[in-house]
């Protein structure tokens, strides 16, 4: 089964056209900068790569290109749209309504559409790559994949805040989660690997945006992430965890409105806030240089990780591995060093050497005397995707 992999964000389209069940990427790509003059399409297979700068206005303009470079003559890999039969789609918010890979119909369409406001910046264009895929692949199934299913085995002690709780039973105002596709895959890839039928794993998903998850046994129960996408760890432009009186403070004595706070939190906060720099290589290479804020910045994402998996590892009364995954967990090895460092209290124990090294798979960065194992583990959401999607379909 051919199945394309879509995730439709903001200003960009990833996808991957993946052959199931042997999970083969046939060809994978990304449309950026959608709604500029000078945006980027990106296409690769086994023998092309293609880069090119186009204009492209939406959404729509941007999936056809892409059918475009899959059913070209020369470097496509399709003859006709009909050979994909399912599109699965990555859909930030679920809400409480879905906690299962779903196929996607007219009631399904609108309940995405309903969940607008709690994931406002994912979930219109999620919603609008399903929209536009229904258009150019009219004999696939459409396919939703929720990243916030994952956590839906959370049990409410950990979901539920201590507000009223008319607002839970009437607004659904809770827990909820994100990452899910990446923290699922992880864990059950470190699952597979180390072979232990009853684990405690804490999953560290480092990006520009960062979330933690506690997994026990296979199901999420602890995640860093709340209702909305700021709480918990330190992140690329995001605030993470924050004393609540600061935003009354902001607007009652400061004069922030509520959206310029929203805003701060937001866009203009985390190591961005702390450093003027929001990607980690520029930090890293600045605290090299003795950049004393970037240094700072640095110890501070690494204690605020560090205290996450001292809750989690207390919450699953004991922990068998922690995994770094996505972007930044997979790439630096400095971020990696400052949260294992000091940490054998809870048997975590770096092996620098393996550390340093730059690898694309599943490693073990540990030392022999390890009680807790340390995992690099790529994530492939995906991959994850296209999985989910085959196994509602057989």
């Amino acid at each position: 089964m051919k199945i394309l992999v879509i995730n439709s964000g903001s200003s960009s389209i990833k996808y991957q056209l993946i052959r199931m069940p042997e999970e083969e990427v046939i060809c994978s790509g990304l449309v950026e900068r959608i709604g500029a003059k000078d945006a980027e399409v990106h296409y690769k297979s086994n023998h092309t790569k293609v880069d090119e700068v186009l204009d492209i206005p939406n959404h729509t303009i941007g999936l056809e290109k892409v059918v475009n470079f899959l059913l070209d003559e020369k470097i496509g890999v399709l003859k006709s749209t009909s050979e994909v039969e399912a599109v699965g789609h990555r859909v930030v918010h679920g809400g409480s309504t879905f906690s299962n890979t779903t196929i996607i119909n007219q009631k399904v369409k609108d309940k995405i559409k309903k969940l607008f406001s709690l994931a406002p910046l994912h979930n219109p264009p999620n919603y609008e790559g399903i929209v536009v895929a229904e258009s150019l692949f009219p004999n696939a199934k459409q396919i939703a994949v929720f990243d916030t299913a994952f956590h839906q085995t959370i049990p409410i002690e950990a979901y539920k805040y201590a507000i009223p709780t008319k607002f839970l039973v009437e607004n659904n105002i809770r827990l909820y989660g994100f990452h899910g596709t990446s923290h699922k895959y992880v864990s059950e890839e470190a699952i597979k690997h180390l072979g232990i039928e009853n684990s405690k794993l804490i999953t560290i998903h480092l990006g520009n945006g960062c979330s933690m998850t506690a997994v026990k046994n296979g199901k999420s129960i602890d995640h860093s992430l709340g209702f909305g996408p700021i709480t918990g760890l330190i992140m690329g432009t995001r605030s993470g965890d924050i004393d609540p009186d600061i935003i009354f403070y902001l607007v009652n004595n400061l004069g922030y409105s509520l959206d310029a706070v929203n805003n701060l939190l937001l866009k203009e906060s985390g190591m961005y806030g702390l450093t003027g720099y929001s990607d980690l290589r520029n930090i890293e290479s600045e605290a090299e240089k003795g950049n004393k804020e970037c240094q700072l910045a640095l110890d501070m994402n690494a204690y605020r990780i560090k205290k996450y998996i001292g809750a989690y590892a207390a919450a699953m009364n004991g922990l068998d591995a922690i995994i770094f995954t996505a972007g930044i967990g997979e790439n630096s090895s400095f971020i990696r060093k400052l949260v294992c460092t000091n940490m054998d209290y809870i048997g975590i124990e770096l092996d620098e050497e393996k550390n340093s090294i730059r690898t694309k798979e599943l490693t073990e960065i540990h030392t022999k005397n390890s009680k807790t194992k340390i995992l690099i583990i790529p994530t492939n959401e995906e991959v994850e995707i296209a999985k989910q999607t085959f196994e509602l379909l057989n």
